[in-house]
């Protein structure tokens, strides 16, 4: 719809509060939408310009416009939540209930089983949660089967099984985790009554749990059953110790509805919790999906009435982490910044976070489970970088003075060492300690020689040392026309500060962030790589001076030597023998007799 074909609907609009819904061509529902002023709240659509790419698609769908005026913004808010569940139109905010989360299910069946479970089915069977965490749902359902002893198998009870004597007690009988009703040995009745108590204790109320169990502990204790009353007595402090960790705030604090909140691209995460008596009595996760660029304060006002209209119960006071426009006038909206409040605040904060994170684990691929991914990614965020840095090569020079100027470099992939594509290399071109030379040349002779053999290019490049260094590599990447297609950072070793080229301002990453220490296991390994390197050519060359003249003595054999023995020293001390065994008889021969023409002469005289 145009603005020209809206005109004709503008006079008609009233400045009242009201419903209103948009139809396409089909006369199809795809948006509906509640208006403390009808005519402003539509005309708002058609006379902006800056609108999303999916409000402007809703717009140009919009064929007719249909509205009900209502009393009061509270009449709206409801009669809007109702036409949403009824026709669910493609443009509107869709709620989707936590499923996945666990409840402890109080099965329909004699005897019945107490078990957590994701799965709800509509049995008649009960279902208490959902709790936020399946760590929490255990800790309850831990402490019920401590209290009052259950059956965990899938036996059926049914009296006429039991009477003919079908079952036998098994393991859990008799490590006293089942009192056996399989076998009699519980009656019905009893077990019907630790049933009831558990419905008490998963409701909170604790204080008929307390008084059942001290009926048992003094009815025992009155027939001189000591040791069952200790029993119970136990059981009665296990109770209160789960009560006192239970009860998070002021106990005075009760009938509150607090809302957390946390969103991310797609959808906003709202945990619902109930508090009576300073204790969390129940617990809910709402999931709700972006359609357009609603506000947050959009989102949550859409799952605080989905709730309300769903339970039929709405606390006399809500706490949201901030301010909304709820429009029933006999409910307090807080927003807490201190005190017992704000601790609830939260508490149901958290718990929203955390289902936020188990979604985006429910939709990762087995890949993006692993924490190889989660490092790279990590990476790719704190460098900006356009894609996943799955190959990463990193360099860095080594010289003393001067002498025997080598780099190192060291390949990553997947996050992980890749040893047998390290390289090192012998400098050729530079003359004494010039590191920006050196890193100018390896740079170049390691792309030049990948591009030459079509072998694929490393996602991203870190050289170690500042601006200096990172330019000299930029140069050499420049003259190969890689520059640019390949990202590539300095890392100075100072501050940990990474540097881009073209940028004087370096970025400072978290000193605790998994890419941070990344990049310094790369930085290290490539120092660690090009010194034990640059220490085997230094040692080449003080061997080399003595054993360069050496007919027979090759490559392989001077390396073997050198990495045995070290000096020269050491392998003139060594025997024939011994050195018979290590480079074979032959060799073993020359270098007896190359050592003993050097040996010194006694003077004469």
């Amino acid at each position: 719809m145009t603005v020209e074909e809206f005109k004709a609907y503008r006079e008609t609009l009233p400045p009242l509060p009201g419903i209103y819904k948009y139809m396409n061509e089909a006369g199809d529902i795809i948006y509906i939408g509640k208006a403390k002023d009808l005519k402003k709240r539509v005309f708002s659509y058609f006379s902006k310009n800056d609108h999303s790419n999916r409000i402007k698609r809703m717009i140009h769908n919009i064929r007719t416009i249909e509205f009900v005026i209502v009393d009061t913004e509270q009449d709206a808010f409801l009669l809007e939540n109702s036409l949403i569940k009824k026709y669910q139109p493609r443009y509107n905010v869709m709620l989707k209930d936590d499923k996945t989360y666990p409840f402890i299910c109080i099965k329909k069946e004699p005897f019945p089983r107490v078990f957590f479970t994701r799965r709800v089915i509509r049995d008649g069977s009960e279902y208490l949660g959902p709790y936020t965490s399946m760590y929490s749902a255990k800790i309850v359902l831990d402490l019920m089967k401590n209290i009052f002893p259950l059956r965990t198998c899938n036996l059926s009870l049914t009296a006429k099984n039991i009477g003919d004597k079908k079952f036998k007690v098994c393991l859990e009988y008799h490590i006293k985790n089942c009192l056996g009703p399989c076998q009699a040995l519980q009656t019905k009745e009893d077990y019907d009554q630790n049933i009831q108590q558990i419905r008490n204790i998963l409701k909170s109320n604790f204080g008929s749990v307390k008084n059942y169990l001290k009926g048992k502990m003094n009815e025992y204790a009155a027939n001189m059953q000591f040791e069952r009353a200790e029993e119970f007595r136990q059981k009665i402090e296990l109770l209160s110790t789960y009560e006192s960790k239970s009860t998070i705030v002021n106990p005075k604090l009760t009938d509150i509805d607090v809302y957390g909140y946390t969103e991310n691209d797609t959808a906003a995460f709202i945990n619902y919790l109930k508090i009576a008596n300073g204790t969390v009595v129940s617990a809910h996760a709402t999931e709700v999906k972006k359609v357009l660029d609603e506000t947050r304060e959009e989102l949550l006002q859409r799952a605080i009435s989905e709730h309300s209209l769903n339970e039929g119960d709405t606390a006399s006071e809500i706490i949201v982490p901030f301010e909304i426009e709820f429009p029933f006038e006999q409910i307090k909206i807080t927003v807490p910044q201190a005190g017992d409040k704000k601790k609830l605040l939260d508490l149901a904060v958290k718990n929203a976070l955390y289902a936020r994170e188990e979604r985006v684990k429910q939709n990762m691929t087995p890949e993006e489970k692993k924490p190889s991914f989660r490092i790279m990614k990590t990476l790719k965020e704190d460098l900006r970088l356009t894609e996943l840095p799955r190959h990463i090569e990193c360099f860095d020079n080594s010289n003393i003075q001067g002498t025997n100027p080598v780099s190192a470099c060291v390949v990553f992939k997947e996050a992980r060492p890749a040893k047998k594509d390290y390289r090192h290399f012998n400098i050729q071109t530079v003359v004494g300690p010039d590191d920006f030379a050196s890193m100018e040349e390896v740079i170049y002779r390691r792309y030049k020689r990948l591009l030459d053999e079509a072998q694929d290019l490393p996602n991203l490049i870190i050289v170690d040392g500042g601006k200096g260094q990172l330019s000299a590599a930029v140069k050499s990447l420049e003259k190969l026309g890689l520059y640019g297609k390949i990202p590539i950072v300095g890392i100075a070793k100072r501050l940990e500060e990474i540097y881009f080229p073209d940028d004087s301002v370096p970025l400072y990453i978290n000193k605790k962030s998994e890419s941070l220490k990344l990049i310094q296991q790369m930085r290290d390994e490539a120092h660690r790589f090009g010194i034990t390197h640059h220490r085997l050519r230094r040692s080449k060359s003080s061997l080399g001076s003595e054993l360069i003249n050496i007919n027979g003595i090759g490559e392989k054999t001077f390396e073997l030597l050198i990495k045995k023995y070290k000096s020269i020293r050491k392998l003139k001390a060594v025997s024939f023998d011994e050195l018979k065994e290590v480079v074979g008889e032959s060799k073993a021969k020359l270098l007896t007799e190359a050592f003993a023409g050097t040996a010194e002469q006694p003077p004469t005289g």
